[in-house]
């Protein structure tokens, strides 16, 4: 009897380590809807030397996606490095791939995550001696008491803020060969405190997507778990600031609605300000590209367009229920957001080109 007791004691503890792994990494976890775009935040400020930026993410627990906040955490060890987890289409659903701390910076999908995750590597920090050292161009450290610091410039021009890889309206990307062999390297799992960080946000409804609709109570933490202190970051008040300076900028003085589903509801394109270089040729060429770049964007617009109707069509004709209607539409939103973000880097694109040598500038993102 003794033995039976001890070997039910055995697989009941397996049984809650296995549950409590896979609640943090997603594990066996398939879902047909394709997780909302990163809100925007403001990094809280580093607590202390030696903890390093964990980008927060969308996960999902029951049935809806729940953001867990970015939140500053110490390595395991020293000289590890932080790879964030990351949603990717597989197996005509989208699995979560749970992130891992190593000694060198993985492939995490292509997402930019901000504040050092750009899409590929880290730039917001390095170990030095055993000392970990903070870019203070991409990271919010207070060199009153951090003076292990350095700034390095990050030329980073990405806007896209969607948090998947593959699929449809994902982020196309794959790993490199040296991206691949770093997954083959050793790695340590997310540490407890990680763990606790995500259950805390699962158990707080205001995280679920259905409640903030993409806008957070809680982005960021300075801590993990720390969700009722002062120094949280919401990411409702921080995306529309980051909104009002986006549509400050001259390229950008046309209105787009951010919740536009279909083409059909995005304002037309409009041609902006001719540039005047005092280089009538340079204009004149400017003016032509910026023509045809328009013409080709309406058509793309109206082929989508298209497609967004036959789907409508095939869909009535399946008499599909009200579960079904509300999946395409968010596809059709995911689409016509993907498109309108490829125009805009296209405008931006050209306009750069029409720009003097000595007046080019790259914008600077933490």
């Amino acid at each position: 009897m003794r033995i039976i007791s001890s070997i039910r004691s055995t697989l009941f503890a397996l049984v809650v380590m296995a549950m409590s792994a896979s609640a943090f990494a997603q594990i066996g976890i398939s879902i047909s809807i394709a997780p909302p775009d990163l809100p925007v935040y403001e990094q809280p400020l580093c607590p202390g030397d030696g903890y390093l930026w964990t980008p927060g993410y969308w996960a999902y627990g029951e049935d809806d996606y729940y953001w867990v906040p970015g939140t500053w955490v110490t390595a395991p060890e020293v000289g590890f490095l932080w790879t964030p987890g990351y949603w990717g289409w597989r197996d005509n659903g989208y699995a979560f791939n749970e992130g891992y701390w190593g000694p060198r910076v993985g492939f995490y999908g292509g997402v930019s995550y901000g504040y050092g995750y750009f899409g590929e590597g880290y730039e917001g920090g390095r170990w030095q001696n055993g000392q970990f050292y903070y870019n203070r161009s991409v990271n919010n450290v207070n060199v009153t008491n951090i003076h292990n610091v350095y700034n390095t410039t990050v030329i980073n021009n990405t806007t896209n803020r969607v948090s998947y890889n593959g699929g449809n309206g994902g982020i196309n990307r794959r790993p490199t060969s040296q991206e691949e062999n770093i997954s083959h390297e050793r790695h340590v799992p997310p540490v407890a405190v990680q763990n606790e960080h995500a259950q805390a946000a699962r158990a707080n409804p205001e995280q679920r997507a259905k409640m903030n609709h993409g806008n957070p109570a809680v982005a960021a933490t300075a801590r993990p778990g720390a969700f009722n202190k002062p120094e949280v970051a919401p990411a409702r008040e921080t995306a529309t600031a980051a909104n009002r300076a986006e549509t400050a900028r001259p390229e950008n003085s046309v209105p787009r609605p951010a919740n536009a589903v279909h083409p059909k509801d995005l304002p037309p394109r409009q041609p902006f300000t001719p540039p005047n270089t005092g280089n009538a040729q340079r204009d004149q060429k400017y003016q032509q590209g910026q023509d045809k770049l328009i013409a080709k964007q309406n058509q793309e617009r109206q082929q989508l367009q298209q497609r967004q109707d036959q789907d409508h069509q095939k869909q009535a004709r399946q008499n599909a229920n009200e579960a079904g209607k509300q999946r395409l539409e968010q596809q059709h939103q995911q689409q016509t957001q993907q498109l309108e973000q490829k125009h805009t880097q296209q405008q931006q694109k050209l306009q750069g080109k029409t720009q003097p040598p000595n007046q080019k500038h790259a914008s600077t993102l933490r």
